[in-house]
């Protein structure tokens, strides 16, 4: 049995998750600078710098000094 903000089983006890969200897919293809791209090169640049700023606290010299001495 269904209804509009539940949903019943056989034996007539509630089942929470029948119900499944509404899954967006968006269709166009998108290429190029797109907010998108332009957003995740952002987020992975942040994680990048701040990994450079650990790694120096860290190790005490920074990441060109520490290649050259390998």
């Amino acid at each position: 049995m269904t209804s509009r903000s539940y949903v019943t089983e056989e034996q007539g006890r509630l089942n929470n998750y029948a119900i499944e969200p509404k899954m967006y897919v968006d269709q166009k293809k998108q290429f190029g600078f797109n907010k998108y791209a332009e957003k995740l090169n952002g987020r992975l640049a942040m994680i990048g710098f701040i990994s450079l700023l650990a790694f120096e606290s860290l190790t005490g010299q920074g990441l060109v000094t520490w290649l050259t001495n390998l």
